[in-house]
C-alpha cells in the first residue's frame, strides 16, 4: 500500500539547496512512497488568530488539509541569522493549535552552506514540532553540512553518503507511518 509523505521547505527561494534535497528524496524514495512538495508557505497571512476572512484563510487552511491527508511529514529548512526562517514559522504558527501534527510521523532536515549545517535552525524546528504534538522517531532528523558541495549542477544531491543519510531518514519515518497509533488511556 502505497504512502503520501508532504514534503516542506523551510526556503521560498527559487534555487534552494532544502527544496533541492527534498526533491532529491523523491529520485531515491521506496517506490510506495509518493512524496508530494508543498509550494505555497509564502501565501499565508502573517498569524494572527484574528483573522476570520476565508480569503484569507484559504491558503492556511489547504495546507491543514494536506498535512491531514499525508500519512508523513518532512521538513527541510535552512537557518537564517540562527533561527528559522520567518516565512517557516509563520507557517508552523498557524498550526499551534489545530492539531494536524498531533501523532503525524515527522522528519526533520536542516540543510547549510556552512559547516554547522543549520543546527541551531534545526533545534528550533524540532522544539516546535514537539510542542505542536508531532512524532519524530530517532533516526528521522538530519543535519547537513555543506550543502552547496553535495550538489551536482542540476541541483540534485549526488554526495553518497548523504544519500545513505536522507535513505535512511526516510526509512526510518516509513517505519514510524507503518506502525499503529496507540493512545494512553
Amino acid at each position: 500500500m502505497s504512502k503520501n509523505l508532504l514534503a516542506i521547505s523551510g526556503s521560498i527561494r527559487a534555487h534552494s539547496a532544502n527544496t533541492s534535497v527534498l526533491k532529491s528524496l523523491q529520485t531515491f524514495a521506496p517506490e510506495d512512497i509518493y512524496i508530494h512538495l508543498y509550494e505555497g508557505i509564502d501565501q499565508f497571512p502573517h498569524f494572527n488568530p484574528d483573522i476570520t476572512d476565508v480569503a484569507q484563510l484559504k491558503p492556511v487552511n489547504d495546507f491543514r488539509d494536506q498535512l491531514r491527508k499525508a500519512d508523513g511529514i518532512i521538513i527541510c529548512t535552512p537557518e537564517y541569522a540562527f533561527g528559522l526562517p520567518g516565512v517557516l514559522k509563520n507557517a508552523l504558527d498557524w498550526l499551534v493549535s489545530s492539531g494536524e501534527f498531533t501523532d503525524k510521523p515527522t522528519a526533520t532536515i536542516s540543510a547549510s552552506p556552512l559547516v554547522t549545517g543549520a543546527d541551531k535552525a534545526h533545534a528550533q524546528l524540532i522544539q516546535t514540532l514537539k510542542v505542536m504534538g508531532a512524532k519524530i522517531p530517532a533516526g528521522a532528523s538530519l543535519t547537513i553540512p555543506t550543502i552547496l558541495k553535495k550538489l551536482d549542477d542540476h541541483g540534485r544531491v549526488n554526495d553518497q553518503s548523504t544519500i545513505d543519510d536522507l535513505t535512511d531518514l526516510i526509512d526510518t519515518l516509513v517505519e514510524q507511518m507503518n506502525q499503529p497509533v496507540s493512545y494512553e488511556l
